[in-house]
């Protein structure tokens, strides 16, 4: 899980590097590389990725933030275990707001929607690819900058990070193995089908995708126990 140095101007660097933490963090708690109850700590977790302690603090308050995990005082940030309940809940909220954002983003004018295709593309190829590779790192990040794309297409800066940290939370935490990579190439095909819907301004199809979309999601990635 080490990241690759970069280069361009040091302001650059670091808020590149907290994201690319930040993304390395999340696919650790979805493959349970990071158990939930256990405390880690920035300078362990910054030996862990290759850099240097600052970018993973940022990168770890995020996640605090988000509630992901919890700051343990002189000792680090345990990872904190949903209850299903709790991912019900996330998911009810998700389905009141995403679908909704979806629809909005194929009202927009047909040019700002082409405008905003060829990023969205671009994201939910990255998301393919990653799938195929099997790389949950990569599927993480493309996943996220693929929603991300869709939300700022959308125009609500409210809307865009209250929906990003509503999914952050309903991810499979503390799972046991790698994800299969089935469920991660049977979600990236849905980007694609959600991007046609978008991009031909079928707002009402954009929803029911969306919608669909959130099911399988909380069904694949946050099982909920028999």
């Amino acid at each position: 899980m080490t990241l690759q140095q970069l280069g361009g101007p040091p302001a650059v660097v670091r808020e590149s590097l907290r994201a690319q933490v930040g993304d390395g963090l999340r696919a650790a708690l979805v493959t349970g590389q990071m158990s939930p109850g256990e405390v880690y700590s920035a300078p362990q977790l910054a030996e862990r990725f290759g850099v240097s302690v600052t970018p993973v603090r940022e990168a770890l308050l995020e996640l605090v933030r988000d509630g992901l995990l919890v700051a343990v005082r002189n000792r680090g940030f345990r990872v904190v275990d949903p209850e299903p309940g709790e991912l019900d809940a996330v998911g009810e909220v998700r389905l009141l707001l995403e679908p909704a954002a979806a629809e909005r983003a194929a009202r927009q004018p047909a040019g700002r929607r082409a405008a905003a295709e060829r990023s969205l593309r671009d994201a939910a190829r990255a998301v393919v690819e990653a799938a195929a590779a099997g790389d949950v790192v990569a599927h993480v990040r493309a996943d996220r900058a693929f929603h991300a794309a869709l939300l700022e297409l959308a125009d609500n800066p409210v809307l865009a990070e209250t929906v990003l940290r509503l999914r952050d939370r309903s991810r499979l935490y503390g799972g046991e193995g790698e994800v299969p990579r089935r469920t991660l190439e049977d979600a990236a095909a849905e980007h694609y089908v959600l991007l046609d819907l978008i991009a031909a301004g079928d707002a009402e199809g954009a929803r029911v995708a969306m919608t669909d979309h959130i099911g399988h999601v909380r069904r694949e990635w946050s099982p909920v126990p028999d």
